[in-house]
């Protein structure tokens, strides 16, 4: 394939794509799949099929719509109706869909179609918040395009940047673009992506590698996961304008073994684009070669981690060495390697075809773009959302998740995982930016966002966390093997007769040993949630008296 095929593709599938009067798009993202999605899908087909429909009518899997507490997910666009988005279908209502509104707005000659109150009963408002709050760049197509198909993705705007950067600008000037934009990485510190390629650029070497960090391992984080699953083309064209930019010919993606259908779709999606030539010895032959294949890890968190991800792909133990040398300049195998996570890598397409100025348009100066969350918890609504930088924490959680669903009072809220820290209530006004959840002690981390009510233990959810780094923690250096169990059992003994000042100083020692020490983040964020109980809701610390009482 070369960029006249890739094009002439493109006008194709549009074209065959607006052939069809109706189209039907099922959610077919692990939320929806885990909640009888397939059967959704299944009942969609038949029912479409029964009623000779098929020329007609299109059925198209997506990836994950968003909306993941209302789910099933199927949304309809016909002619002479307004699109109309279904949450909660059920295999029923799914044949229900085809015959009550589907046929009858195939039907409809003249004005706009309205569905039967049975099934507008299960519609979702057109102007719901979760969805008209939100600034869609990266999921700006998961929720249209078939990720099994890439077809569906090129005729979407899939590998046009790729074409255009390889057919008219210079390796260095890819750099420049990405540098100007001010894209930072999306995996947890933000550090600048141009920088890092800029670096990896500029050490001789004879081979160069890229990596996709999909290890997504913090607790109630989905970004990752959701995106491999729902628009896998976009990383790998992402990881291609990489390796031009930076002279890398392979590539590795490496996402955890439990993501079974995000390697399954990334799988299919690398096999369909080395059938097209978009990868492989000539790619869109322009004499550039850069292939890919993925690791699948083996679970754990500290994989997460730079260096002990380098060292699980190479075959040994996944643990973290120090720094310097950065991967940048002895990486894999020893050689200048660059590796980004999966939403960094999506939002390359979309910077080097939209321009620098265009992603700085968005958010802040100093966090231009937008950034993907996974909202879960007390919210009346929750799923996956993506948001410009800068937005305040008040609004994702009150206005996109639509406050908590009990009615309480929030509390608190957990942001970035492990690696982040709980925000309190009354700062919910911050803006979700790199600089401003490090002014709270927090992270923007992975996107993970876990909103508490005031029913919640916090103290609780800190030693949770706390468990988790010790069972997580590699145990290479003492800061974090040590610390970590220190700090649980603290905790723990609070819990059971309660704190004196002299626990309280003892924890913050740990804590800032912890934060200098420790080789990898996993070390260094793991107090963050306790420092944060400590620091906001002293209160809700239980007192012990004796200052004498042997310490837990």
């Amino acid at each position: 394939m070369n960029p006249r095929d890739l094009e002439q593709t493109r006008e194709t599938q549009q074209e065959r794509q607006a052939g069809f009067a109706c189209r039907i798009f099922c959610c077919a993202g692990t939320a929806c799949l885990s909640a009888e999605g397939q059967s959704v899908w299944d009942a969609l087909h038949s029912a479409v099929a029964t009623h000779a429909l098929t020329d007609r009518v299109e059925v198209v899997r997506t990836g994950c719509m968003g909306l993941c507490s209302r789910g099933p997910l199927v949304r309809v666009a016909c002619a002479h109706a307004a699109p109309c988005l279904y949450g909660a279908v059920s295999p029923m209502l799914a044949r229900l869909i085809v015959t009550e509104h589907v046929m009858p707005a195939l039907a409809a000659t003249e004005g706009t179609f309205e569905p039967p109150d049975f099934l507008a009963a299960h519609a979702l408002p057109a102007d719901l918040a979760f969805f008209a709050a939100q600034k869609r760049v990266v999921l700006s197509r998961i929720d249209r395009a078939d990720p099994e198909s890439i077809d569906d993705a090129i005729a979407h705007g899939a590998y046009r940047a790729l074409a255009q950067s390889l057919a008219s600008t210079e390796p260095a000037a890819l750099i420049r673009q990405v540098r100007d934009s001010g894209l930072r990485g999306r995996g947890g510190g933000g550090y600048p992506t141009g920088t890092k390629w800029g670096n990896a650029a500029r050490f001789e070497a004879s081979r160069r590698f890229i990596i996709c960090n999909g290890d997504e391992g913090d607790p109630g984080a989905y970004v990752d996961r959701s995106i491999l699953e729902g628009d896998p083309h976009a990383v790998l064209e992402g990881m291609l304008l990489a390796g031009y930019a930076v002279g890398a010919g392979r590539g590795y993606l490496y996402i955890r073994a439990e993501y079974e259908l995000a390697v399954q779709r990334v799988n299919r999606a690398i096999a369909q684009a080395r059938e097209r030539g978009l990868l492989g010895d000539n790619v869109l032959e322009s004499g550039f070669a850069f292939d890919c294949s993925i690791i699948a890890g083996a679970g754990a968190f500290v994989c997460g981690e730079e260096t002990a991800l380098i060292a699980s792909i190479e075959g040994e133990r996944g643990t973290p060495r120090p720094r310097p040398p950065y991967p940048s300049e002895h990486g894999l195998w020893g050689c200048p390697t660059v590796i980004n996570n999966v939403e960094t890598l999506a939002n390359i397409p979309r910077i080097i075809e939209q321009g620098a100025d265009w992603f700085r348009s968005i958010g802040t100066p100093d966090s231009p773009g937008t950034k993907v969350f996974s909202l879960a918890g007390r919210t009346r609504l929750a799923g996956l959302l993506e948001v410009p930088l800068g937005t305040t924490l008040a609004d994702v959680v009150e206005t996109l998740g639509g406050g908590a669903r009990s009615g309480r009072p929030i509390l608190a809220v957990q942001i970035g995982g492990l690696s982040g820290g709980l925000v309190p209530a009354a700062r919910m006004q911050a803006p979700l930016s790199y600089e401003g959840m490090s002014e709270l002690g927090a992270i923007v981390g992975s996107g993970g966002m876990v909103v508490l009510d005031d029913t919640d233990d916090l103290l609780d959810l800190a030693r949770f966390f706390l468990r988790y780094a010790v069972e997580e923690s590699c145990g290479r250096c003492a800061a974090c093997r040590i610390g970590t169990h220190q700090l649980l059992n603290l905790t723990r003994g609070i819990q059971r007769r309660g704190a004196t000042p002299g626990d309280l100083a003892l924890i913050a020692r740990i804590a800032e040993t912890m934060e200098a020490a420790s080789l990898c983040g996993l070390g260094k964020a793991a107090p963050r949630s306790l420092m944060s109980v400590i620091r906001n809701w002293d209160s809700l610390i239980p007192r012990r008296d004796a200052e004498t009482e042997e310490a837990p």
